[in-house]
């Protein structure tokens, strides 16, 4: 079983940039959390730092309770896996592996070649490090590279390597920066299932980085959403999807990204889209500016107004902009024939529509339960929206 995580109020600052702002997160024992962010959000630097490769200016890393701050990278019973592996090229598989061992169990003098056969005990431990080589390999399915150097490998091959030399050390928290970022996309979905089998096989702590919403989604237990070196939302995959916290995680979970309204609140405290969409009294003044946002994939397309395979509530004509073919389904955006250019994205299967084009005339709807509401801030506004009547 993993050690818990506790990260309190860590803030950074190099020169005159800020890159992480009073950072705070839990992560229990065996959980699997990702930091999920765009490049330059201060994820990867939030890593080091609870890995004890760089300090921070402010806050606090406990395991299990305990701070660490002020101990060594060695001290600290974390393993860390980096973007490019971090492998020693003159070394077979078999030493890069076995390296963080002979590190800890065997003095300076020790580790090396010609005095160690003289070292008290040296054979013992060469042989309990090497079983414990052998049996990470043999879990990894790499037990057949161990001869080979890191350069007879392929991508795939050397990020097991990578694990392994992580995992030989037992640790109790697992850090993985961007580990699968430079294998290619049909490896990327391999590697993610031997992480996701891992994880489930040790029970240890994994926090991971990545800015793959699809990584994120599909590993972890929970995600941490973070921008400008601030963490918007830890939640579960579910929720961060349904129930964002505010627009930014809106606009950042999803494939293809939210549809948005700019809306304003009229003297009648609703949201009055001419004959299309209208909603009873919200708690904010009249001129507030708000937006309106729904998935794609919770807008249903028709050739008939009256004919749509759900009830909807919202009914508009649109003029279709764009399309992309994925096999299965379209992806097409499209504009409203009247009122603002607004400009939606829309799912639609292609057994239901098997011919398309742009300049197509369609039919789009959607029921107003599935659309999210966003105050002047950005914030989520826990309302059901309803139908109402323009008069």
């Amino acid at each position: 079983m993993g050690s818990s995580l506790r990260i309190s109020g860590i803030s950074k600052t190099f020169g005159q940039h800020q890159v992480l702002t009073n950072v705070s997160l839990q992560v229990e024992p065996g959980e699997f959390v990702t930091l999920l962010g765009a490049s330059g959000c201060g994820k990867s630097t939030l890593l080091r730092i609870i890995a004890g490769l760089i300090p921070a200016d402010e806050g606090d890393v406990a395991l299990d309770q305990q701070s660490v701050a002020g101990l060594k990278p060695s001290q600290r019973n974390i393993a860390m896996v980096f973007q490019n592996y971090a492998l020693y090229p003159h070394m077979s598989v078999r030493d890069n592996i076995a390296t963080p061992l002979l590190m800890s169990r065997l003095g300076f003098w020790a580790r090396q070649p010609m005095l160690r056969r003289l070292w008290p005990g040296h054979r013992a431990i060469l042989q309990s490090i090497d079983e414990m080589v052998c049996a990470v390999a043999k879990g990894l399915q790499i037990e057949a590279l161990l001869g080979r150097k890191p350069g007879e490998l392929s991508g795939g091959q050397r990020q097991r390597v990578a694990l392994a030399r992580a995992m030989v050390r037992s640790p109790a928290v697992f850090l993985m920066d961007e580990p699968l970022s430079n294998l290619d996309a049909k490896l990327r979905v391999q590697v993610r299932e031997e992480l996701s089998q891992l994880h489930k096989r040790l029970g240890a702590t994994f926090l991971y980085v990545t800015h793959d919403q699809i990584e994120a989604l599909t590993l972890s237990d929970r995600v941490a959403v973070m921008d400008h070196g601030r963490v918007l939302q830890c939640d579960t995959p579910k929720n961060l999807y349904q129930k964002p916290a505010n627009l930014t995680v809106a606009k950042f979970i999803g494939t293809p990204q939210i549809n948005c309204w700019a809306m304003q609140v009229d003297a009648m405290g609703r949201l009055n889209q001419g004959e299309w969409l209208l909603q009873g009294k919200l708690p904010l003044p009249a001129g507030s500016k708000v937006t309106l946002a729904l998935r794609p994939e919770q807008i249903h397309a028709s050739h008939n107004p009256s004919h749509f395979d759900q009830e909807v509530d919202v009914r508009i004509k649109v003029k279709l902009t764009r399309l992309e073919n994925h096999g299965p389904e379209w992806i097409f955006w499209a504009q409203p024939m009247t009122g603002e250019a607004v400009t939606l994205t829309v799912r639609a299967s292609t057994q239901s529509w098997p011919q398309l084009a742009v300049g197509d005339p369609v039919w789009l709807g959607w029921m107003l339960q599935d659309c999210l509401l966003f105050d002047p801030q950005g914030q989520r506004l826990d309302l059901e929206l309803t139908p109402g009547s323009p008069h």
